[in-house]
């Protein structure tokens, strides 16, 4: 549903011994969702049944959220057909309209169609013309869905949901309780970069990821900006530094306002969000990409269990650094 590998997540430190445990790691990767996936756990029982356990979940949110399945459910209720949704696109449309209330509509569920319309679907930057703006603007805006029961009801018939930017999260948190569900207490999730950890690896040490430093092009080598321990958290982050295009020496980033139309031009180049479930996680990092560094801290002040580190530019073109206060204690000391 994003682009492969979108997040700026690196994952760090995740091969160790066994020695410790009484039970082995077992580690699933592959190709989900246009993106990678990195699942790593410890437990017993049949591993190829868990395999396919996770395929499940995979398949399900596929079929439910998956813009790219010409029959999944949101493409069924994007084209208008009076279908009753399940439940997990009832929570994606539930929690999405809570976080666009919470943020001020800057995480927005139907801001696909501009975000299509800018080209950056295709990773090309296209010049779209004000007239073009404002015409797909009169169908942004969370406020024209609504749920009646189990079915979709969209203010115009032009509206399109997209889910995104939430997701990839949801399904990390839908994958963490599926172990949960079976007694599997220590793993971390890993998908285009959302992770969520839980418990510990052998030896008793925590997982670590590392947040990657911004690179001017995608095929600039990774460095690890800062490397942070995940106990019981998730971790999202969204960035511009890789996705965006030059227009009369402006650089138009890949986020769009939903507010105004425009893709947004500030100097906050990615985000990484710290909070107890993925979901939301995810959806924040898109919606501080909006917002930008103060409003985001002044938003993440107010939701205590929610942290944030940012990396801008200053004035005079080099990097920045900002995070909240509570951000300090996941911070690996063995840096």
């Amino acid at each position: 549903m994003k682009s492969l590998y979108s997040g700026f997540l690196i994952l760090a430190a995740l091969v160790c011994s066994c020695a410790d445990r009484t039970d082995h790691q077992v580690t699933y990767s592959g190709l989900v969702q246009g993106t990678t996936f990195m699942i790593r756990y410890y437990g017993g029982g049949d591993t190829l049944e868990m395999f396919r356990k996770i395929d499940s979940v995979f398949d399900l949110v596929d079929k439910t959220a998956s813009l790219y399945d010409s029959g999944s459910m949101i493409n069924r209720v994007n084209a208008g057909e009076d279908i009753e949704v399940n439940d997990l696109f009832v929570i994606l449309l539930n929690r999405s309209t809570a976080i666009s209330e919470e943020t001020g509509g800057a995480f927005d569920a139907t801001v696909g169609p501009l975000v299509r319309g800018w080209g950056f679907y295709r990773k090309k930057g296209m010049d779209l013309p004000s007239s073009a703006v404002d015409s797909l603007k009169r169908f942004i805006g969370y406020k024209n869905v609504s749920l009646a029961g189990r079915k979709v009801v969209r203010q115009f018939p032009e509206v399109r949901l997209d889910f995104n930017a939430i997701a990839q999260g949801f399904t990390v948190d839908l994958v963490a309780l599926l172990f949960e569900k079976h007694g599997i207490r220590n793993y971390l999730v890993e998908i285009g970069g959302e992770v969520r950890a839980s418990g510990m690896k052998a030896g008793n040490t925590p997982w670590i990821i590392g947040i990657e430093r911004p690179a001017e092009h995608d095929s600039a080598a990774q460095v690890v900006q800062q490397r942070i321990r995940l106990e019981g958290m998730s971790a999202a982050t969204s960035g511009n530094y890789r996705k965006f295009f030059m227009r009369d020496g402006k650089k138009f980033a890949h986020t769009i306002d939903p507010s105004t139309g425009y893709p947004v031009q500030h100097n906050l180049l990615s985000v990484t969000i710290l909070a107890t479930d993925c979901m939301s996680a995810d959806a924040y990092a898109t919606a501080c990409m909006v917002m930008g560094v103060e409003r985001s801290l002044e938003f993440l002040n107010r939701h205590p269990g929610t942290e944030g580190y940012f990396i801008s530019t200053d004035l005079s073109g080099n990097m920045a650094f900002n995070k909240t206060p509570g951000f300090s204690r996941f911070v690996d000391k063995q840096e």
